[in-house]
């Protein structure tokens, strides 16, 4: 549960806010705020993730530090979120690696590359993995095919499972009502602006960030690395499609829909986390949390290496070091999966959520 004090300090802020209102054309908060007139936990809880840290409100402000009211909203809203998350993970016993999770992402990403990379060298030989593998199959002649399906495939299950229940909590949590959850208008309002990232506009001037200038750069970064992780996804739903449905083994050629959808996909990728990246080290750190910090670029690393080692593999897959790459590759996607339900990756879950039910909220004040 999150500390008494930070609850305390959420709804102080938040009674302040809605007493001044002067931020309401920045963002979803201010008008699912205006709703309210006190704040319960719930309401904390649901408004701390309706926020996407877009940070004009902070630079607006006049009673933002060092003001005697010391009024922080995304630093406080950010630090909540981060003491919520462990109570939606599941299992429970997990939860702890919420905390110091970008050393915890580095540990186990290196120990997932380790042990492919041994198993590799153990089953198959030196000889092999160093070999010029070319043609159809290719790629299992190096990993073989049930190494790469089942272990896969049993990960992305359990990441499903995961953060179905971890959305089921926080809904529950939230005070929503199963209906709601499951209400076409709201979910279409809902994605809407989530593809557009609607939130991350300011109002239409963009983010106050990394400083207090307004920008669109880190909406454009956002939008790389979340189209480019659907181009991905896509490309590799549609490999799996030509291996069990067309029996046609990787790798493909260069023109075929699941290299060239990976391809876009892998350098949207590599261009948006690493402009995110440059955008954190250059970033105001006032309206910040330190303790997000690592979970953060811990994230985006993991993101920039599987897209770099993915198209590393691509151009040199008719080479001797193709072995290495597929291995290195197999190995980082191995750590993005296992880290998925228990690091950054899980706001977009409950930030979707929010903005359902921030959608229904909006459509009952308008009738």
């Amino acid at each position: 549960m999150p500390s008494t004090d930070l609850l305390n300090e959420a709804g102080r802020i938040m009674t302040i806010c809605n007493a001044c209102r002067y931020c309401e054309g920045f963002c979803a908060v201010y008008p699912a705020m205006e709703l309210r007139r006190t704040f319960s936990e719930q309401d904390l809880k649901y408004l701390a993730n309706l926020c996407h840290n877009c940070r004009g409100c902070y630079y607006a402000c006049q009673y933002a530090p060092p003001h005697e009211f010391a009024v922080n909203i995304p630093k406080t809203f950010s630090e909540l979120r981060l003491e919520l998350y462990p109570n939606f993970t599941w299992p429970g016993f997990l939860a702890g690696m919420f905390r110091r999770n970008g050393l915890l992402v580095a540990m186990i990403t290196t120990l997932s590359v380790a042990v492919v990379v041994l198993l590799a060298f153990i089953f198959r030989g030196p000889a092999v993995v160093f070999a010029t593998h070319i043609g159809e199959n290719a790629f299992y002649k190096v990993v073989p095919y049930l190494f790469m399906v089942i272990p896969f495939s049993a990960l992305a299950l359990y990441i499903l499972a995961t953060l179905l229940i971890g959305g089921a909590r926080f809904w529950r949590d939230t005070g929503g009502k199963l209906g709601e959850l499951v209400d076409p208008h709201a979910n279409a309002r809902a994605i809407w602006d989530a593809l557009r990232l609607k939130y991350l506009d300011g109002g239409g001037h963009g983010c106050n960030y990394p400083d207090d200038r307004f920008s669109m750069i880190r909406r454009w970064f956002h939008h790389l690395v979340f189209y480019g992780f659907m181009l991905c996804l896509a490309a590799t739903t549609l490999a799996a499609i030509y291996d069990h449905l067309l029996l046609r083994g990787a790798p493909y050629p260069f023109y075929s829909w699941p290299v060239m959808l990976g391809t876009v996909g892998g350098l949207a990728l590599l261009v948006g986390t690493g402009g995110l990246l440059y955008l954190k080290w250059q970033m105001d750190t006032v309206p910040a949390t330190a303790r997000v910090f690592g979970m953060d670029v811990g994230f985006l690393l993991l993101l920039f290496l599987t897209s770099l080692t993915g198209l590393l593999l691509l151009i040199l897959r008719g080479t001797p070091a193709m072995g290495t790459l597929l291995t290195v590759h197999l190995g980082v996607v191995g750590g993005l999966f296992i880290t998925m339900p228990y690091g950054k990756f899980v706001h977009a879950v409950y930030r979707y959520l929010a903005l359902i039910r921030n959608a229904i909220e909006q459509s009952r004040e308008k009738t």
